[in-house]
């Protein structure tokens, strides 16, 4: 399985209304992916020091899962509506998950 991890820095103007319609509209859209065995989303706590704004987590079973989800119309639909005028700064990273093992 793979974890895709995605770390957003908002732009200044962002309020907190935008990151609660964005909140939405990602957990709609995860709702309808049958590719995402896991997917969690929401504000950084703060509890260690991190430019991170918001983060995004994704359990996919393989590569060709992974791309399916990216390259989704629903994905790219939120990036659209939202994430394009939201993000100042953005990081990702895939981790090998063994098949098997709880997060």
């Amino acid at each position: 399985m793979i974890l895709h991890a995605a770390l957003f820095t908002w732009r200044p103007e962002v309020g907190p209304e935008e990151v609660e319609a964005v909140t939405a509209a990602l957990e709609e859209m995860a709702s309808g992916l049958s590719m995402l065995r896991g997917y969690r989303c929401g504000v950084n706590l703060r509890l260690r020091p991190s430019p991170a704004d918001y983060a995004v987590v994704a359990l996919v079973a393989d590569e060709e899962a992974l791309a399916a989800y990216l390259d989704s119309p629903a994905h790219a639909a939120v990036y659209e509506a939202h994430l394009s005028r939201m993000i100042e700064s953005r990081q990702a990273v895939q981790l090998a998950v063994p098949d098997g093992v709880a997060l």
